[in-house]
Protein backbone atom coordinates (compact mmCIF):
# COMPACT_ATOMS: atom_id res chain seq x y z
CA UNK A 1 0.00 0.00 0.00
CA UNK A 2 1.65 3.07 -1.20
CA UNK A 3 1.50 6.39 1.26
CA UNK A 4 -1.68 7.97 -0.31
CA UNK A 5 -3.55 4.47 0.03
CA UNK A 6 -2.66 4.65 4.02
CA UNK A 7 -3.69 8.55 4.61
CA UNK A 8 -7.09 7.53 2.82
CA UNK A 9 -7.36 5.00 4.93
CA UNK A 10 -6.45 6.65 8.13
CA UNK A 11 -8.65 9.86 7.33
CA UNK A 12 -11.41 6.98 7.11
CA UNK A 13 -10.46 5.84 10.32
CA UNK A 14 -10.47 9.44 11.64
CA UNK A 15 -14.23 10.09 9.84
CA UNK A 16 -15.63 6.99 11.35
CA UNK A 17 -14.38 7.83 14.93
CA UNK A 18 -15.76 11.40 14.49
CA UNK A 19 -18.72 9.89 13.33
CA UNK A 20 -19.75 7.51 16.24
CA UNK A 21 -18.48 10.44 18.70
CA UNK A 22 -21.30 12.66 17.23
CA UNK A 23 -20.22 15.04 14.97
CA UNK A 24 -21.04 15.21 10.98
CA UNK A 25 -17.92 14.90 8.22
CA UNK A 26 -19.21 18.24 6.14
CA UNK A 27 -16.38 18.11 3.16
CA UNK A 28 -13.25 16.35 3.18
CA UNK A 29 -9.60 17.07 1.72
CA UNK A 30 -10.30 20.81 1.22
CA UNK A 31 -7.50 22.59 -0.68
CA UNK A 32 -6.50 26.31 -1.11
CA UNK A 33 -3.28 28.07 -2.29
CA UNK A 34 -2.06 27.49 1.32
CA UNK A 35 -2.50 24.08 1.83
CA UNK A 36 -5.08 20.95 2.55
CA UNK A 37 -7.31 20.42 5.66
CA UNK A 38 -8.18 17.13 5.95
CA UNK A 39 -11.44 16.72 7.58
CA UNK A 40 -13.82 19.51 8.23
CA UNK A 41 -17.24 18.09 10.74
CA UNK A 42 -19.87 20.27 12.85
CA UNK A 43 -20.33 19.39 15.99
CA UNK A 44 -23.26 20.96 16.72
CA UNK A 45 -22.90 24.53 15.67
CA UNK A 46 -18.96 24.57 15.89
CA UNK A 47 -17.09 23.80 12.75
CA UNK A 48 -14.22 21.62 13.08
CA UNK A 49 -10.75 21.70 10.99
CA UNK A 50 -9.23 18.20 11.31
CA UNK A 51 -5.80 17.40 11.11
CA UNK A 52 -5.34 13.70 10.23
CA UNK A 53 -1.76 12.29 11.76
CA UNK A 54 -0.38 8.49 11.23
CA UNK A 55 2.95 7.13 12.49
CA UNK A 56 4.01 3.77 12.47
CA UNK A 57 5.48 4.19 15.89
CA UNK A 58 5.68 6.75 18.63
CA UNK A 59 9.82 6.55 18.18
CA UNK A 60 10.23 9.80 17.36
CA UNK A 61 7.29 11.59 19.79
CA UNK A 62 4.35 10.21 18.13
CA UNK A 63 1.98 11.14 15.75
CA UNK A 64 -0.02 14.22 17.76
CA UNK A 65 3.77 16.49 18.36
CA UNK A 66 4.30 16.64 14.11
CA UNK A 67 1.51 19.38 13.87
CA UNK A 68 4.32 21.75 14.64
CA UNK A 69 3.89 25.76 14.02
CA UNK A 70 4.57 25.93 10.33
CA UNK A 71 1.74 23.05 9.87
CA UNK A 72 -0.68 24.97 12.96
CA UNK A 73 -0.14 28.21 10.72
CA UNK A 74 -0.77 26.85 7.42
CA UNK A 75 -4.04 25.13 8.74
CA UNK A 76 -5.20 28.58 9.96
CA UNK A 77 -4.32 30.00 6.71
CA UNK A 78 -6.21 27.29 4.97
CA UNK A 79 -9.32 27.22 7.72
CA UNK A 80 -9.86 30.95 6.58
CA UNK A 81 -9.62 30.56 2.82
CA UNK A 82 -12.34 27.97 3.30
CA UNK A 83 -14.47 30.49 6.07
CA UNK A 84 -14.30 33.00 3.26
CA UNK A 85 -15.29 30.42 0.16
CA UNK A 86 -18.26 29.09 1.77
CA UNK A 87 -19.01 32.80 3.78
CA UNK A 88 -19.52 31.19 6.80
CA UNK A 89 -19.19 32.88 10.23
CA UNK A 90 -19.37 30.82 13.13
CA UNK A 91 -17.54 29.23 16.00
CA UNK A 92 -14.10 27.05 14.83
CA UNK A 93 -11.70 25.14 16.56
CA UNK A 94 -9.23 22.96 15.45
CA UNK A 95 -8.66 18.92 16.63
CA UNK A 96 -6.07 16.39 15.49
CA UNK A 97 -6.80 12.49 15.09
CA UNK A 98 -3.59 10.72 15.60
CA UNK A 99 -3.24 7.49 15.15
CA UNK A 100 -0.18 5.62 15.72
CA UNK A 101 0.31 1.49 14.75
CA UNK A 102 1.13 -0.68 17.35
CA UNK A 103 3.11 -3.37 16.40
CA UNK A 104 2.79 -4.84 12.98
CA UNK A 105 -0.70 -5.25 12.41
CA UNK A 106 -2.00 -2.30 10.35
CA UNK A 107 -5.45 -3.69 12.24
CA UNK A 108 -3.44 -2.32 15.62
CA UNK A 109 -4.25 1.11 15.87
CA UNK A 110 -4.34 3.66 18.78
CA UNK A 111 -6.36 6.72 18.21
CA UNK A 112 -5.96 9.69 20.05
CA UNK A 113 -8.16 13.22 19.31
CA UNK A 114 -6.79 16.13 20.62
CA UNK A 115 -9.62 18.35 20.53
CA UNK A 116 -9.09 22.20 20.28
CA UNK A 117 -5.49 21.07 19.83
CA UNK A 118 -4.32 25.02 19.01
CA UNK A 119 -5.80 27.73 18.67
CA UNK A 120 -6.59 30.95 16.30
Amino acid sequence: MDTTEIGNQMEDTAAQHLCAAGLTIVERNFSSRFGEIDLIARDGNTLVFVEVRFRRSNRFGGAGISVDQRKQRKLLATANSYLQYRKLDCPCRFDVIAIEQLGQAQENLHIQWIANAFGQ
